[in-house]
């Protein structure tokens, strides 16, 4: 069983910490926080399943003054774990780094990192091999992770010259209002980080795009214009990005309208926090402009890279040296694809 300690326990740090803990070769060690946040309210009113730990003597004081039980500091559980999920916020984790090089621990860090931070920008599915045995990995953002993951499915299937994507990107997650209150589109200068994030990580395509921040909570959507190399119909797409185990086919008919109706969907299937691990791709959206295949994405923005991210443990602790291996060992224990 790999060791694993979470630093962060917010948006993205308690989703890892429950992923991991899913897991049949992976034990959670505990997660570390310097705040009482709601996060860490949640924790401590669920009967603190997670250990917690907090940076420093400091923040242990401060945690346990408001009747927290802190199990100590990050240091004092750093010797115990095989690797780190760093999900603190943007710059903390270049910090953290120094710490965990002081203790000789590899880390993953999320996608707000500078690329710099690590040996490997990390996807799962696209470049697995690139992170066996590496001490530092960087995931992507979420939305690059599900644009890589429809794009290196196409690409394995059928090859893809170039893609251009516009995404409609949500403001802030739920319970966030450091955005303020808007009723307005704000538009990015082009090309979009994610498109030359893809190119980073898949070098052999062409890619560009256009983003759009949107005043909604629940997820992104992606259009995405791919030219294959090989010329393929509708239907073949459909049935390509549907044999993906991290990507859903969903269909207007169904009721699946838009954002709101697959975040609905979640919590009636009873998903945590109406999480989904899978992308989501509509039916109704696949066509083709001559050669070009044109389709749309859900990207669920608080849980799309949980996935990855376990697949970066496994090849950064050598724990299976094939991705499509780790991948598949990944999503038996996530329960991906349940819809299948």
């Amino acid at each position: 069983m790999k060791k694993v300690l979470v630093v962060g326990y917010g948006v993205i740090g308690q989703r890892l910490a429950d992923g991991v803990n899913k897991q049949g070769d992976m034990e959670l060690i505990g997660v570390v926080d310097a705040a009482a946040t709601l996060s860490v309210m949640a924790l401590r009113e669920k009967g603190m399943p997670y250990k917690l730990f907090a940076p420093n003597e400091e923040f242990k004081k401060n945690l346990e003054a408001k009747g927290f039980t802190v199990s100590g500091t990050m240091e004092d559980i750093l010797p115990e774990a095989d690797i780190v999920l760093d999900a603190t916020g943007a710059g903390v984790g270049a910090k953290n780094k120094e710490i965990y090089k002081k203790y000789n621990k590899k880390a993953i860090f999320q996608g707000g990192e500078s690329n710099s931070i690590a040996d490997v920008f990390f996807h799962g599915y696209a470049n697995y091999e690139k992170g066996v045995g590496k001490d530092y990995l960087k995931l992507t953002s979420c939305n690059t992770t599900g644009l890589i993951r429809a794009v290196d499915c196409l690409d394995r299937a059928c090859g893809v010259e170039k893609v251009a994507i516009t995404i409609v990107r949500r403001v802030a997650d739920p319970g966030d209002y450091h955005r303020g209150l808007t009723n307005a589109l704000q538009v990015d200068k082009a090309p979009t980080h994610q498109a030359t994030d893809l190119m980073t990580i898949m070098p052999h395509i062409d890619a560009t795009g256009i983003l759009v921040h949107t005043p909604v909570t629940h997820g992104h959507f992606i259009t995405v214009v791919a030219t294959p190399k090989k010329d393929i119909s509708v239907e073949e797409t459909k049935n390509i990005l549907a044999a993906h185990d991290r990507i859903r086919i969903v269909r207007l008919e169904d009721g699946f309208l838009g954002n709101a109706s697959i975040f609905k969907y979640a919590r009636d299937l009873g998903r945590e926090r109406g999480d989904l691990f899978e992308i989501c791709v509509w039916e109704d959206t696949i066509v083709k402009s001559g050669k070009d295949i044109m389709f749309g994405i859900h990207i669920p923005q608080e849980s799309v890279t949980i996935p990855e991210t376990i697949d970066g443990i496994r090849a950064a602790l050598n724990m299976q040296e094939n991705g499509a291996e780790a991948v598949g060992l990944t999503n038996k224990y996530l329960g991906l694809p349940s819809w299948k």
